[in-house]
Protein backbone atom coordinates (compact mmCIF):
# COMPACT_ATOMS: atom_id res chain seq x y z
CA UNK A 1 0.00 0.00 0.00
CA UNK A 2 2.08 3.43 -0.82
CA UNK A 3 1.44 6.65 1.10
CA UNK A 4 -1.70 8.11 -0.67
CA UNK A 5 -3.57 4.53 -0.62
CA UNK A 6 -3.81 5.20 3.70
CA UNK A 7 -6.22 6.90 5.99
CA UNK A 8 -4.74 9.44 7.59
CA UNK A 9 -5.05 7.28 10.65
CA UNK A 10 -3.17 4.07 9.21
CA UNK A 11 -0.41 6.65 7.71
CA UNK A 12 -0.08 8.29 11.67
CA UNK A 13 0.44 4.30 12.85
CA UNK A 14 2.95 3.94 9.76
CA UNK A 15 5.11 6.92 10.60
CA UNK A 16 4.57 6.27 14.55
CA UNK A 17 5.80 2.94 13.57
CA UNK A 18 9.25 4.00 11.65
CA UNK A 19 10.19 6.35 14.49
CA UNK A 20 12.34 4.30 17.22
CA UNK A 21 11.96 6.63 19.68
CA UNK A 22 8.16 7.08 19.59
CA UNK A 23 7.82 3.20 19.74
CA UNK A 24 10.45 3.25 22.74
CA UNK A 25 8.08 5.63 24.56
CA UNK A 26 5.00 3.99 23.88
CA UNK A 27 6.77 0.69 24.85
CA UNK A 28 7.93 1.88 28.24
CA UNK A 29 4.92 3.62 28.62
CA UNK A 30 2.69 0.58 27.85
CA UNK A 31 4.53 -0.93 30.61
CA UNK A 32 3.29 1.47 33.56
CA UNK A 33 -0.28 -0.55 32.65
CA UNK A 34 -2.20 2.94 33.46
CA UNK A 35 -5.64 3.36 32.90
CA UNK A 36 -7.15 5.40 29.49
CA UNK A 37 -3.26 6.52 28.80
CA UNK A 38 -1.81 8.21 25.48
CA UNK A 39 1.42 10.02 24.60
CA UNK A 40 -0.35 12.94 23.44
CA UNK A 41 0.31 16.54 22.25
CA UNK A 42 3.25 17.09 20.15
CA UNK A 43 4.24 13.42 20.41
CA UNK A 44 1.87 12.63 17.18
CA UNK A 45 1.22 16.50 16.00
CA UNK A 46 4.98 17.25 15.60
CA UNK A 47 5.43 13.70 13.88
CA UNK A 48 2.42 14.33 11.47
CA UNK A 49 3.88 18.19 10.62
CA UNK A 50 7.48 16.59 10.28
CA UNK A 51 6.39 14.06 7.75
CA UNK A 52 4.36 16.74 5.84
CA UNK A 53 6.85 19.32 5.59
CA UNK A 54 9.09 16.40 4.02
CA UNK A 55 11.49 16.76 7.04
CA UNK A 56 14.21 14.24 6.48
CA UNK A 57 14.91 14.14 11.08
CA UNK A 58 12.24 14.62 13.26
CA UNK A 59 12.41 17.65 14.69
CA UNK A 60 13.29 17.07 19.23
CA UNK A 61 10.48 16.17 21.75
CA UNK A 62 10.57 19.29 24.29
CA UNK A 63 8.54 16.37 26.03
CA UNK A 64 6.71 13.24 26.18
CA UNK A 65 3.49 13.78 27.62
CA UNK A 66 2.27 10.95 28.66
CA UNK A 67 -1.71 11.54 30.40
CA UNK A 68 -4.19 9.09 31.92
CA UNK A 69 -7.37 9.41 33.33
CA UNK A 70 -7.68 7.51 36.93
CA UNK A 71 -10.18 8.82 39.70
CA UNK A 72 -8.63 6.41 42.36
CA UNK A 73 -5.58 8.80 42.71
CA UNK A 74 -5.64 12.01 41.12
CA UNK A 75 -2.91 13.24 43.36
CA UNK A 76 -0.13 15.15 41.97
CA UNK A 77 2.62 12.64 44.10
CA UNK A 78 1.32 10.09 41.99
CA UNK A 79 1.88 12.15 38.58
CA UNK A 80 5.50 12.58 39.89
CA UNK A 81 6.31 9.33 41.12
CA UNK A 82 5.49 7.73 37.61
CA UNK A 83 7.61 10.22 35.78
CA UNK A 84 10.33 9.70 38.39
CA UNK A 85 9.96 6.24 37.68
CA UNK A 86 10.10 6.82 33.62
CA UNK A 87 13.23 9.42 33.95
CA UNK A 88 14.97 6.34 35.98
CA UNK A 89 14.36 3.94 33.07
CA UNK A 90 14.57 6.35 29.94
CA UNK A 91 16.33 9.36 29.00
CA UNK A 92 13.05 10.80 27.63
CA UNK A 93 11.40 14.23 28.26
CA UNK A 94 8.50 12.84 30.43
CA UNK A 95 5.82 14.85 31.96
CA UNK A 96 2.86 12.74 33.44
CA UNK A 97 -0.80 14.20 34.04
CA UNK A 98 -3.40 12.82 35.32
CA UNK A 99 -6.70 14.12 33.39
CA UNK A 100 -8.67 13.66 36.06
CA UNK A 101 -7.92 16.79 38.01
CA UNK A 102 -7.01 18.97 35.32
CA UNK A 103 -10.62 20.53 35.21
CA UNK A 104 -9.85 22.04 38.05
CA UNK A 105 -6.92 24.03 36.30
CA UNK A 106 -9.11 25.28 33.48
CA UNK A 107 -11.87 25.84 35.50
CA UNK A 108 -14.30 23.29 33.52
CA UNK A 109 -16.89 20.73 35.00
CA UNK A 110 -15.47 17.30 35.39
CA UNK A 111 -13.59 15.25 32.33
CA UNK A 112 -15.13 11.62 31.85
CA UNK A 113 -12.76 10.35 30.22
CA UNK A 114 -9.25 11.04 28.56
CA UNK A 115 -10.92 12.13 24.99
CA UNK A 116 -13.27 14.34 26.95
CA UNK A 117 -10.44 16.06 28.92
CA UNK A 118 -8.61 16.37 25.46
CA UNK A 119 -11.37 18.18 23.82
CA UNK A 120 -10.95 21.09 26.00
CA UNK A 121 -6.92 21.39 24.59
CA UNK A 122 -6.36 24.94 23.28
CA UNK A 123 -5.51 23.42 19.92
CA UNK A 124 -7.52 21.11 17.86
CA UNK A 125 -4.54 19.38 16.36
CA UNK A 126 -2.68 18.84 19.87
CA UNK A 127 -5.84 16.68 20.93
CA UNK A 128 -4.29 13.63 19.68
CA UNK A 129 -2.55 10.68 21.16
CA UNK A 130 -1.33 7.03 20.88
CA UNK A 131 -0.98 4.31 23.25
CA UNK A 132 -0.34 0.48 23.03
CA UNK A 133 -3.28 -1.63 23.46
CA UNK A 134 -2.77 -5.49 25.07
CA UNK A 135 -1.42 -7.26 21.64
CA UNK A 136 1.02 -3.97 21.03
CA UNK A 137 -1.21 -2.80 18.00
CA UNK A 138 -0.79 1.21 17.71
CA UNK A 139 -3.93 2.97 18.97
CA UNK A 140 -5.08 6.43 17.82
CA UNK A 141 -6.76 8.65 20.19
CA UNK A 142 -8.11 11.67 18.67
CA UNK A 143 -11.41 13.73 20.31
CA UNK A 144 -11.82 15.94 16.88
CA UNK A 145 -10.43 13.01 14.78
CA UNK A 146 -6.82 13.20 13.04
CA UNK A 147 -7.87 14.59 9.33
CA UNK A 148 -6.99 18.15 10.76
CA UNK A 149 -3.38 17.19 11.33
CA UNK A 150 -2.94 16.89 7.37
CA UNK A 151 -4.80 20.42 6.57
CA UNK A 152 -1.45 22.64 7.61
CA UNK A 153 -3.84 24.33 10.08
CA UNK A 154 -3.25 25.15 13.69
CA UNK A 155 -7.15 25.11 15.30
CA UNK A 156 -8.36 27.45 17.71
CA UNK A 157 -10.26 24.92 19.99
CA UNK A 158 -13.80 26.82 19.87
CA UNK A 159 -14.77 24.72 23.57
CA UNK A 160 -11.81 26.56 24.61
CA UNK A 161 -11.84 29.87 23.27
CA UNK A 162 -8.74 31.79 24.80
CA UNK A 163 -7.63 33.53 21.71
CA UNK A 164 -4.56 35.07 23.61
CA UNK A 165 -2.96 31.58 25.09
CA UNK A 166 -3.18 30.15 21.95
CA UNK A 167 -1.59 32.88 20.04
CA UNK A 168 0.95 32.43 22.77
CA UNK A 169 1.45 29.16 22.26
CA UNK A 170 1.47 29.25 18.72
CA UNK A 171 4.59 32.21 19.08
CA UNK A 172 6.35 30.71 22.29
CA UNK A 173 6.58 27.39 20.75
CA UNK A 174 7.37 28.90 17.29
CA UNK A 175 5.24 26.80 15.40
CA UNK A 176 4.97 29.04 12.09
CA UNK A 177 8.97 28.98 11.88
CA UNK A 178 9.66 25.25 12.44
CA UNK A 179 7.08 24.21 10.03
CA UNK A 180 5.97 27.28 7.73
CA UNK A 181 3.54 25.20 5.96
CA UNK A 182 1.28 25.87 8.38
CA UNK A 183 -1.48 27.90 8.51
CA UNK A 184 -3.64 29.80 11.62
CA UNK A 185 -7.26 28.81 11.87
CA UNK A 186 -9.52 30.74 14.34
Amino acid sequence: MSDSDMTCEEQIKNWLAHDPIRMEALAIASEKKLPEWCIAAGFVRNLAWDNLHGFSSATDLNDVDLIYFDPRDCSESRDREIEDDLKSISTLPWSVKNQVRMHGRNSDDPYISIEDAMSFWVEVETAVGARLDERGETVIVAPFGIERLFDFTITLNSKRPKRTAFEARIKSKRWLEMWPRLVVNV
